[in-house]
């Protein structure tokens, strides 16, 4: 069983980002997406879920989506009509089905930054 697990930081305030509500899809050939998880960061801005990818799926291709337009309008920031990013959506490749997949992810309303850590 593989393990995805990330941590959220709000570059804003410097703080964990607690709340977001995160899901992971497994996409198809065609592109269909199958949710394999949904969950939300903890107090300390982390999730880590376990996922059973089957041995037919080696190297699936997923999606992690962090929605994160509702973290940001109940964080108290000034009001910022401009604000077009409702999500951050990460495409990974899981080319071990038994392995850890750490995201990290650095979020402001305007940008975001991520990077994978094995």
């Amino acid at each position: 069983m593989a393990i995805i697990s990330s941590h959220v930081l709000d570059s804003v305030n410097g703080i964990s980002a607690s709340g977001i509500r995160v899901e992971l899809f497994q996409l198809s050939g065609d592109m269909l997406r199958n949710r394999l998880f949904e969950t939300e960061t903890d107090g300390e801005g982390r999730i880590s879920e376990t996922i059973d990818v089957s041995a037919g799926s080696i190297g699936a291709i997923c999606e992690l989506v962090f929605h994160t337009e509702g973290y940001f309008t109940g964080a108290g920031l000034p009001e910022d009509p401009g604000q077009i990013m409702d999500s951050v959506v990460v495409r990974i490749s899981l080319p071990d089905p038994d392995a850890r997949y750490h995201i990290p992810v650095v979020l402001s309303p305007h940008s975001y930054t991520v990077w994978w850590s094995g």
